[in-house]
């Protein structure tokens, strides 16, 4: 009996597909990481975050998503949030400091990284999470888009939901160097050649007005700067004389040429590994 080649095609596509994604173990971990190829949510067993004391000079955005976040968290209503920005001021350390600070009173809330190659498959992702007996904050670091790149379509399943929604148990948390997502020329380049601007334009710029929380970062001075420090030296006991801490931390922004948490923190480790300080 000769085998139909209909039936042997059939088989060796079944064969090449890849296999269903398991039912995730959400009760496993407060945080996973979402991959593609296959599809799967990886749990973090330790997040690499900060405590939200140690975040200085980001009092109103803080208390903003804080809000926000427990709301959420308590079944209310809640805005997807973009956190914009300097770079190095905290935006994605405060996604990950406030999770961990809701998660005391709420531990149905888990933590969903996105990264933002993998927002074609955003609409597999929602689908696994609808409906799960827990609320998820769906988190994308660093978003922005470049010429030519098609992922902000992709972004509007998450903000929007199409004709399904939305899930009610999912929020959505961006952090961007950028407040509309797009280069500048990019924009202006597309409202100055389009047959239609203002509609080629409003497409793109449009992205960043679905986010309900838009909150800014911006450059520390040197007085929030060396503050940071002064915090980080608190928290972790280390002695020091006040006008020595302040030479080195001086210094240390000149070389590199920017003052930033991230800058205030990286001096920090360096100043604690000097003294002989773990900090994990």
């Amino acid at each position: 009996m000769t085998d139909n080649p209909m039936d042997r095609i059939a088989a060796a596509l079944e064969r090449m597909s890849p296999a269903p994604m398991p039912v995730p173990e959400f009760e496993g971990a407060s945080a996973f990481v979402w991959h593609v190829e296959p599809d799967r949510l990886e749990p973090v067993a330790r997040v690499n975050r900060v405590g939200l004391d140690l975040l200085v000079g980001i009092d109103r955005s803080r208390d903003t998503l804080l809000d926000n976040t427990r709301r959420f968290a308590g079944g209310y209503a809640a805005n997807n949030a973009l956190l914009w920005g300097a770079r190095g001021m905290g935006k994605s350390s405060l996604v990950k400091a406030i999770h961990a600070e809701v998660l005391t009173d709420h531990p149905n809330l888990k933590l969903v990284e996105l990264q933002r190659e993998d927002l074609p498959s955003v609409g597999r992702l929602l689908n696994h999470l609808r409906g799960a007996a827990y609320r998820f904050l769906l988190f994308c670091d660093d978003l922005s888009f470049s010429h030519d790149d098609q992922h902000y379509k992709s972004l509007k399943a998450v903000l929007d939901g199409g004709i399904e929604g939305r899930p009610e148990n999912v929020a959505f948390y961006a952090t961007s160097n950028r407040r509309h997502l797009m280069p500048r020329d990019m924009i202006e380049n597309e409202r100055s050649s389009a047959i239609s601007p203002s509609e080629a334009v409003e497409e793109k710029v449009s992205l960043s007005d679905r986010f309900g929380l838009w909150l800014g970062f911006h450059p520390c001075s040197q007085d929030e700067y060396l503050s940071m420090i002064d915090r980080y030296c608190a928290e972790y006991g280390i002695q020091i004389d006040p006008d020595t801490l302040r030479a080195e931390a001086i210094e240390w922004q000149a070389t590199r040429g920017s003052r930033s948490g991230r800058v205030a923190w990286q001096f920090f480790t360096d100043l604690a590994g000097r003294k002989g300080v773990r900090l994990s």
